[in-house]
């Protein structure tokens, strides 16, 4: 999924490229506005927006114009999404969830431990199974070996 560049919040730079992310104020920064505001808020975190989505999870939206918190799964898309993929505004790039099957991220994460769990569970089964499998197998063949011997 390629993602349009992400403009500078601030009025005066808003033609500028984003180069980072504010987390606590929910802003896109330019190289100049993240140099100044890393001086006034130096503990802030700061996220880079030049790296792939594949190469770093914020936690954040990567959508035009989004930049809230992931704090959604989409069950149909097999995303997660923020609250401005799900609202109901026809606004381009806005509510492109608005009619999927969605749950907060931590249902989803119990739903997918369960599961993991029940897999496990399962795989060792199959494991002690096969285990028992092969001992009968080798017993049958130490049984043939002296049938064969004799």
């Amino acid at each position: 999924m390629e993602f349009k560049k992400i403009k500078c919040s601030s009025k005066d730079d808003q033609e500028i490229d984003a180069i980072s992310y504010c987390g606590e104020y929910k802003i896109n920064m330019c190289n100049k506005c993240e140099k100044y505001h890393t001086k006034l808020f130096q503990n802030h975190q700061i996220y880079n927006l030049n790296k792939n989505i594949e190469d770093i999870f914020t936690g954040f939206c990567k959508e035009l114009n989004h930049s809230e918190r992931l704090d959604f799964f989409c069950k149909n898309h097999n995303t997660l999404c923020c609250a401005a993929c799900l609202c109901k505004i026809s606004k381009k790039g806005f509510g492109l969830h608005k009619n999927c099957n969605v749950c907060l991220i931590d249902e989803i994460k119990d739903e997918k431990e369960n599961k993991i769990k029940s897999n496990i569970k399962y795989l060792e089964e199959i494991s002690n199974s096969l285990n028992d499998s092969i001992n009968k197998l080798k017993i049958i063949l130490k049984k043939l070996s002296k049938i064969k011997k004799n």
